[in-house]
């Protein structure tokens, strides 16, 4: 079976899905790589290292011959509507807002897997568990974490570290960290090797213990205020969500720097930690950086890839809110080696003897199918859509052809697209 590897074409995208050391293990799994030229290019991989790796480098993707097609960015209806019917795709899919790119793979009867739903926590019942497939969404947290706070000093108009001399000297900044998975551990991590003093809240079991770790100190809301989620309402606690964020709101406001690294989880947009009332009330030069701005925003008024100013009373400066994008872009040979692991790792898991067959029985696979078969996959999604969810089987997916016999090939030219995040 062919698995196509497209150069992104999303501008400011410079991650690729796959990485030439990966190569050799889909090779060796009896898989046809083909990656399109020039698609490690902004990430400092030239096209040489993937052919050395097995790969076929093409100059472009025939989309019409594709049976797996590995991406980045949220694939474009046009490359959408280029694939043949039953082609599987791995990637970012963005559930929550992609609403065009979702119609498009239902549509075009598009097996897509979104390495947003892929459910680390949870064991499957084959031969790999969900911890053993590497969440590759969930891996860039790693870098975009590091650079929040990299972005979040340079707006700052104070050192983040104990500055001592011999007039004096300055107390180190102090930073919040709101999300304690892996982009915010290593937000916290960051700062704290900075110099800056580092307090954190989350929701999740173990959280503390985790903060504590890498050099954070907890914030103690008191008791009451644990949950399951940040979004979830307890019945037995009326209003729950909305004390938590008014007891947050204290410790918001007397930070210097404050990262919200909260993503909505399940394809669910992001939860609003941060309010414009609360902006307001934080000290003029104050800094918030949004690490999760393009999927809806923890920050009131953050825009992706911008910085606004919120204007405090009878201040000559203001609040910066920083709301990042492309942010693992900015160190993409890290981030797409974490990222193509992962997306290896799951394909991997549904290939069996040369043929990518997902078995639907498996936990991990289930949760992973946003659409599947002409229908969506994903309820929380469907529901978002308007639209019924697709049942899915439950066994092995049927293979298009037989196994071996070769894939049919249309008697006209297949289109050629850069399908990766946005298309041609």
């Amino acid at each position: 079976m062919k698995v196509a590897v497209p150069a992104e074409s999303m501008p400011g995208e410079r991650r690729v899905a796959v990485m030439p050391e990966l190569v050799p293990s889909l090779t060796r799994a009896g898989l046809e790589v083909v990656v399109q030229s020039g698609a490690g290019r902004r990430c400092l991989v030239p096209d040489a290292a993937y052919r050395d790796a097995g790969a076929e480098v093409v100059p472009g993707i025939a989309a019409s011959e594709v049976d797996v097609l590995l991406h980045v960015r949220p694939l474009h209806p046009r490359v959408i509507t280029r694939l043949g019917p039953g082609a599987i795709t791995i990637g970012c899919c963005a559930p929550a807002s992609e609403t065009a790119s979702i119609e498009a793979l239902a549509q075009a009867r598009i097996t897509s897997f979104a390495v947003e739903l892929v459910p680390t926590p949870v064991a499957d019942r084959g031969d790999r568990t969900d911890r053993e497939v590497a969440d590759a969404l969930d891996a860039q947290g790693t870098v975009t974490g590091y650079r929040a706070v990299l972005e979040g000093a340079l707006r700052l108009p104070r050192a983040l570290s104990l500055s001592m001399t011999r007039s004096g000297g300055t107390p180190s900044a102090s930073v919040l960290v709101l999300g304690a998975g892996t982009a915010g551990l290593t937000a916290i991590a960051t700062a704290h090797r900075l110099g800056a003093a580092v307090h954190a809240y989350d929701v999740r079991p173990g959280w503390a213990e985790a903060v504590t770790s890498v050099g954070g100190m907890p914030v103690d809301l008191g008791e009451g205020f644990e949950a399951a989620g940040w979004q979830l309402e307890d019945p037995r606690r009326p209003g729950l969500v909305r004390r938590r964020l008014e007891a947050l709101a204290a410790h918001v406001t007397s930070a210097d720097l404050v990262i919200t690294a909260v993503a909505g989880g399940g394809g669910k947009p992001p939860p609003r930690l941060v309010t414009q009332a609360t902006l307001a009330a934080m000290r003029p030069g104050s800094v918030v950086v949004d690490l999760v701005a393009e999927a809806g925003g923890n920050v009131a008024g953050s825009v992706p890839g911008e910085d606004v100013v919120v204007p405090i009373r009878e201040a000559a400066a203001g609040v910066v809110v920083t709301g990042l994008r492309d942010a693992a872009s900015a160190l993409p040979a890290e981030a797409s080696r974490a990222y193509s692991e992962g997306v290896v790792d799951l394909l991997l898991s549904m290939t069996h003897a040369g043929v990518v067959s997902p078995d639907f029985s498996r936990d991990m696979v289930r949760a992973a199918c946003l659409t599947h078969a002409g229908g969506i996959a994903h309820r929380p999604t469907a529901d978002r859509l308007g639209a019924p969810a697709s049942a899915l089987p439950r066994e092995p997916m049927a293979h298009r052809w037989p196994a071996g016999s070769g894939r049919p090939r249309r008697t006209t030219a297949p289109a050629t697209a850069t399908a990766g995040g946005g298309g041609a």
